[in-house]
């Protein structure tokens, strides 16, 4: 097998680039204009979708999903998608972005500063691609295995200046319809410093509210409040089990009974977490269990022939490079950080409309995307509140 020697490729990407230049821009407006996007008229008009699942592995760069191939000693899921592009993921402030930036990017189409929930770089308050989806009637879901207010999360459903305001978060989730939502941070909603109890608001609102797997399971119609852990749930290898797949197909099972479709973010939230630790292992874990969520999630689309899946990552975390493997897959790696890095990341896709992620883009981009295979169009002049900071 590998006998702890360096490996070999297992796969190349290869793009002819004329002329590109590695500078990043402050203006987050310029630099979703300046990136490489399909024109309207480039994208097929037949390629719609009713159903859009974005799973997001937080901090998967392409040695991440490298070292989970070579671990698995087998296929990973995600070679399932017949589409692959290329992410830049750089923020409005910094060449690195944090993820809060980089959720951002995808949830409103608009570059920020790292640290942003929802808004642009003047703390002004974005329309998210699932408050477009509520106002259009379709579903929406979130799901992660961090805080359901941590900064990707939350990127989709809040509108706040700084993502370490949790409570201020959760109190945004009161000011949505979304359908689903599992995940930890439980504590945020019922154990607050202003005393209020956001869970008897969300059973008010029509919720189910569900602690752990065992509940999540029970609930077969309306609306879901499910919580996994009163924080941060534990790390895979220390028992959280599959409760990615299972709040993913729980998630599925319940959006997919509204007519005109849902839109869905899963994120693998622990990946970048294993990065941040320079813990080979604890990466190798985490990316296992999103690609096993990953798999039962294309299932579903190929079963149900009219959902588009795209599965990418918010950045790169650790700097992470793989040296050489034993035979049983326990991988050598290395780290040239504990913060996150500047690399593109890829971007795989699957189902009706996949087409449209190919090629090499701004994480803006995915917004706009999304929205194309919902074929939504936003006015051209909207102007959202102004968010004050706190």
């Amino acid at each position: 097998m590998y006998n702890r020697r360096i490996l070999r490729p297992a796969f190349a990407i290869c793009v002819l680039v004329s002329q590109w230049s590695c500078t990043y821009v402050s203006n987050g407006e310029k630099a979703s204009t300046e990136s490489s996007s399909l024109e309207e008229e480039d994208v097929p008009k037949e390629s719609k979708s009713i159903n859009v699942i974005l799973m997001i592995g937080d901090g998967m760069g392409l040695t991440q999903i490298t070292a989970g191939w070579i671990a698995k000693r087998d296929a990973l899921n995600l070679e399932r998608c017949p589409v692959i592009g290329l992410s830049k993921t750089n923020s409005s402030s910094n060449l690195i972005t944090d993820s809060a930036a980089g959720a951002t990017a995808f949830s409103t189409g608009k570059k920020t500063y790292n640290g942003a929930i929802g808004v642009n770089p003047d703390t002004v308050a974005q329309p998210t691609i699932l408050e477009i989806a509520e106002k259009n009637g379709i579903a929406t879901g979130l799901v992660a295995t961090s805080s359901i207010t941590h900064a990707t999360p939350a990127s989709f459903i809040a509108h706040q200046p700084s993502r370490l305001l949790d409570e201020a978060i959760a109190a945004d989730f009161l000011k949505t319809d979304i359908d689903v939502f599992i995940g930890g941070g439980k504590k945020f909603f019922e154990l607050r410093t202003d005393h209020a109890n956001l869970l008897t608001q969300l059973k008010e609102k029509g919720y189910a509210i569900a602690n752990g797997v065992e509940e999540i399971g029970l609930v077969k119609t309306g609306k879901l409040a499910g919580f996994i852990a009163d924080e941060q749930p534990l790390r895979f290898s220390e028992g959280r089990g599959a409760i990615l797949t299972t709040a993913s197909l729980k998630a599925l099972e319940l959006l997919d009974q509204n007519d005109k479709g849902f839109f869905l973010m899963i994120e693998g939230s622990q990946i970048d977490w294993g990065g941040h630790a320079n813990d080979s292992q604890y990466i190798i874990d985490e990316m296992i269990d999103f690609d096993n969520a990953v798999g039962q999630v294309l299932d579903f689309a190929a079963k149900d022939g009219n959902t588009l899946v795209i599965i990418t990552a918010d950045h790169e975390t650790g700097g992470y490079g793989i040296n050489a493997a034993d035979d049983d897959g326990t991988i050598v790696g290395g780290f040239t950080t504990d913060y996150h890095t500047a690399t593109m990341v890829p971007v795989f896709a699957y189902g009706p409309g996949a087409e449209a992620f190919a090629g090499m883009y701004h994480n803006t981009e995915i917004f706009h995307k999304m929205l194309a295979a919902f074929s939504i169009r936003l006015p051209v002049n909207s102007a959202p509140k102004q968010v004050e900071i706190q």
